[in-house]
């Protein structure tokens, strides 16, 4: 099918509003067939937005996480297999990981790319047994789930006891004149490489869109504090230019403490300033 003849999203529904104000199922809707209908550029676009080293900045959170072989691992709005494509990489099994989405064209990359399970749900409706997984992960997805509280409630559910979570999320920048060049380059640079590249004004739109998102989301605290509302502990936030943040928590083991986590360090140093990530390391 020619970009003619695939559907471009009207400019009217890049803007949901706040997420008190949306109906779930109307959200849910808008999510999928935005992501539908832009899923072939998704790639591309996260290239030219993160300038190469999108997935080496997620390979170091998923080590700083804890993520390791032998873990059974689920990447929640899989999308088209970033994510899960490193998750691989640290267990050494792509049967140890599951992807789950609610849109049809990212699953069908994602199938395409990797050999792993890939189940098409809501972050809201897990369909997997509970406590099943060692490890969960959403990248890059909270902006776009209508119930936060229900996707928490559901990673803890499908949690063993003494497994994580790791939330990668974009926020604007506190700082005025660091969130006026985040505007520049996320809100008009980042669409308009993604139109001149793909000569499609849907690439335009999904970039424009995620801007749009990440202006309107909540701060890294809000967040932390949703996951210890959901019941998690050992909360922690690693932030870089206070724009990319990866929150972390454990589930509790049911009767005892949770003993304290004592995270990677080798992840974090020297971040944007070394491209070498040790993995053997901790």
């Amino acid at each position: 099918m020619s970009n003619d003849q695939e559907p471009v999203l009207a400019a009217s529904r890049l803007q949901p509003g706040p997420a008190s104000c949306i109906n779930p199922t109307r959200s849910k809707m808008f999510v999928r067939d935005m992501f539908n209908e832009t899923a072939r550029h998704y790639d591309l676009a996260n290239q030219i937005f993160s300038l190469g080293s999108g997935g080496w900045y997620r390979r170091a959170c998923l080590h700083w996480a804890g993520l390791r072989p032998g873990m059974q691992a689920v990447d929640v709005a899989v999308g088209t297999g970033l994510l899960a494509r490193e998750m691989i990489a640290l267990t050494g099994d792509a049967r140890a990981v599951i992807g789950l989405d609610v849109s049809e064209s990212m699953l069908a990359i994602a199938r395409f790319k990797l050999k792993i399970p890939l189940i098409q749900a809501a972050a809201e409706a897990l369909p997997l047994a509970s406590a099943s997984a060692d490890f969960l992960a959403m990248g890059y997805a909270l902006r776009h789930i209508a119930d936060l509280r229900a996707a928490l409630a559901e990673a803890l559910r499908v949690l063993r006891p003494g497994g994580t979570v790791l939330l990668l999320e974009i926020s604007a920048p506190r700082r005025r004149f660091a969130q006026f060049l985040a505007a520049i380059y996320i809100g008009r640079i980042v669409p308009l490489v993604s139109l001149v590249t793909t000569r499609d004004h849907g690439a335009r739109t999904l970039m424009r869109y995620h801007w749009d998102t990440i202006v309107n989301y909540m701060p890294p605290e809000a967040v932390q504090a949703a996951l210890r509302t959901s019941g998690f502990e050992n909360v922690d936030c690693w932030s870089e230019l206070d724009l990319f943040h990866c929150h972390v928590g454990s589930k509790a083991f049911e009767g005892a403490a949770m003993p304290a986590v004592n995270r990677s360090k080798s992840a974090r140093k020297n971040f944007f300033f070394s491209r070498e990530v040790n993995l053997a390391s901790g």
